[in-house]
C-alpha cells in the first residue's frame, strides 16, 4: 500500500502557554534532546516513507527556515579553512536527510484551517497527511492510512486517550484501596494526526479554525473517520511537558522514535 507522499505540519502558532521557551523561538524549534521537536515529528513520517513536507509557518517562521538551511552545519561538527572558503563535516552525528520541504508563510495570526487553505497550491496528490508541530506519538501511519482508505471519508482523525494530570484514588468504605498516578482516561480527544483527501479544501477558508467549523461540518456529513490510537502520544503544551520529554529522551525511553530502533 502506497502512503500519501506529503505531510503538512502546522508550525505557525505563538505557543503562549510555553512562554519560557517560545519568547525567542517558535514552538516547533523547542528541543527534545539536541534536536527540535519538529525534527522528531518529521523523522517519524520519514520512517514510514513520507519525505515531502509542507511547513505552515507563522510566528518566527524565519528561524525554522534558518534551522533547515543550516541543518548539516549546525547539527554536526565541521572544519572551516579560513581564506579558502572551504568547510567540511568531520563528525557526522546527524546525516543529511532526503527530504523535500516547502516553507510556506501562512501569516502571523492565521487560524489553523486558514493555514491549510493557504497551502492548497503546494499539495500535489489526492491525499495528504497533516499534523501539528508540537506533538509526538508512535502512531502507525500505515494503519491510520489504511483506516482512511477503508472508511472512504474526506478526513480521518487520530483519536487518543489523554493522561489525567492528577493521580486517581480508588476508595471504598472511606478507605483508599489503590492510587493510580496520572492514569490514561477512557475518553478520546483529537490527537492531531490526520489524513485528508483534497475535498477538505471545500470546507476551508482563510479565517477557518480547522478544529471548529470544518471538522464539525465533516462530522455532520459522516465524512470524518476516527482511528483510535491507544499507545504513546504526548503534546508539548507546557514547560513541564518539555522537561518530561527531555527526561524520557535522556533515559533512552523514546517510544515515538521508531527510527532509532
Amino acid at each position: 500500500m502506497q502512503l500519501p507522499r506529503q505531510a503538512v505540519i502546522l508550525c505557525g502558532g505563538m505557543g503562549t502557554r510555553l512562554r519560557e521557551e517560545t519568547e525567542y523561538k517558535p514552538k516547533p524549534l523547542v528541543a527534545v534532546g539536541d534536536m527540535p521537536i519538529l525534527w522528531h515529528i518529521m523523522k517519524h513520517y520519514a520512517h514510514f516513507g513520507v519525505r515531502e513536507f509542507i511547513l505552515c509557518l507563522g510566528y518566527k517562521g524565519h528561524l525554522i527556515k534558518e534551522f533547515f538551511l543550516n541543518y548539516e552545519w549546525m547539527s554536526n561538527d565541521f572544519a572551516l579553512e579560513l581564506g579558502r572558503q572551504r568547510n567540511r563535516i568531520i563528525n557526522l552525528q546527524h546525516p543529511p536527510e532526503d527530504w523535500r520541504i516547502v516553507f510556506a508563510d501562512t501569516g502571523l495570526q492565521t487560524p489553523t484551517g486558514g493555514r491549510v487553505h493557504k497551502i492548497r497550491k503546494y499539495v500535489t496528490g489526492p491525499e495528504f497527511f497533516l499534523t501539528y508541530g508540537d506533538g509526538v506519538s508512535n502512531v502507525d501511519l500505515a494503519e491510520l492510512y489504511e483506516k482512511h482508505r477503508r472508511m472512504k471519508c474526506v478526513a480521518t482523525l487520530t483519536a487518543v486517550h489523554p493522561t489525567s494530570p492528577f493521580g486517581i484514588i480508588e476508595a471504598t468504605d472511606g478507605v483508599a484501596r489503590s492510587f493510580k498516578e496520572k492514569p490514561r482516561l477512557e475518553g478520546i480527544i483529537n490527537g492531531g494526526f490526520f489524513v485528508f483527501g483534497r475535498r477538505i479544501f471545500d470546507y476551508l477558508k482563510d479565517d477557518a479554525v480547522l478544529e471548529e467549523e470544518p471538522l464539525r461540518a465533516l462530522a455532520a456529513e459522516s465524512q470524518l473517520a476516527v482511528y483510535e490510537h491507544r499507545d504513546f502520544w504526548m503534546c508539548m503544551d507546557t514547560f513541564k511537558d518539555v522537561e518530561r520529554l527531555n527526561k524520557m529522551w535522556a533515559e533512552g525511553n523514546r517510544p515515538w522514535a521508531a527510527w532509532t530502533k
